[in-house]
């Protein structure tokens, strides 16, 4: 049986890399081959498996340099029909794409903002005044590149090979652990895990708030492993929380925990529980 898998395009990006990772997990755990689908926004991305024209959507969701990928975290909120099945960390090693002569002739640089964040140190070092131009993704921004221009790229050496473009310069990522977590969503109910994530938005901006809502896990012994809160658009100083929990939504404690946030938030979402799972071979 045929899956497809939507991404974040064109081919060359760091999510097409997951998404072939998650193509091969799959085939290795159900049997089932998978046709890859590009995008060109994270929430089309999403929205093609809400809409059922993808089975699964394969989203970045936290940088260790630079953090949320806001944009996901945003989208999914409004999608109730999305259910995470699994993570997959990804180790992000960025490179200098261009066809210039050499680095000093560069005085303009695209990529995805996230991109540009996560090696900001480095480009303030060796090209402190180069204007910084934000692409949709890290492989679009190797569209704008031409011969001898004084342009560049960051992107990864995986998507200069593709497109046949020199690379000047890699790794330029402020640390050399750079990761991101991927989130793998499904229209499917999760298959559990050791990790669940949720997001609320509390009755009103006041005291104790928050705390109740975090106190129903710390009463049982549940980690919380990350918070980050989000505007809620509605007015300046409302706020949605996400949180990552240590445990499966079928656990007794958790179980309980869940069923007492219900009842002190506005609104409570489950986006499933699910395992992690560590890249570390190459496509």
């Amino acid at each position: 049986m045929m899956r497809s898998i939507a991404y974040l395009g064109p081919v060359g990006t760091y999510a097409e890399t997951a998404a072939i990772h998650w193509a091969r997990l799959l085939r290795e755990f159900t049997g089932q081959t998978a046709d890859l689908c590009p995008y060109p926004s994270i929430t089309q991305v999403l929205q093609a498996t809400a809409q059922q024209a993808a089975c699964f959507s394969v989203v970045p969701v936290e940088n260790s340099i630079e953090g949320s990928v806001t944009t996901t975290l945003d989208t999914l909120w409004n999608m109730a029909e999305l259910q995470i099945h699994y993570a997959l960390v990804l180790p992000i090693s960025h490179a200098l794409i261009s066809q210039a002569e050499s680095i000093e002739d560069i005085q303009i640089i695209y990529s995805h903002p996230q991109a540009i964040a996560q090696c900001q140190i480095w480009i303030e070092k060796r090209l402190p005044n180069v204007t910084l131009i934000p692409t949709r993704s890290t492989t679009e921004a190797l569209q704008h590149l031409s011969a001898n221009a004084p342009v560049g790229a960051i992107a990864s050496r995986r998507a200069a090979t593709l497109y046949n473009m020199p690379t000047l310069a890699h790794p330029i990522n402020d640390h050399p652990d750079n990761c991101t977590r991927f989130w793998i969503l499904s229209r499917d109910v999760s298959p559990g895990g050791s990790y669940t994530s949720l997001a609320f938005s509390v009755p009103a901006n006041v005291p104790g708030a928050l705390v109740r809502p975090l106190q129903t896990c710390a009463q049982r012994g549940i980690n919380l492993s990350r918070i980050e809160s989000r505007p809620t658009k509605r007015s300046l100083g409302d706020y949605l929380f996400f949180l990552d929990l240590e445990g499966n939504v079928s656990d007794p404690k958790l179980q309980e925990a869940l069923e007492e946030m219900q009842s002190i938030t506005e609104t409570l979402k489950i986006f499933g529980s699910y395992d992690i799972l560590t890249i570390t071979s190459e496509i």
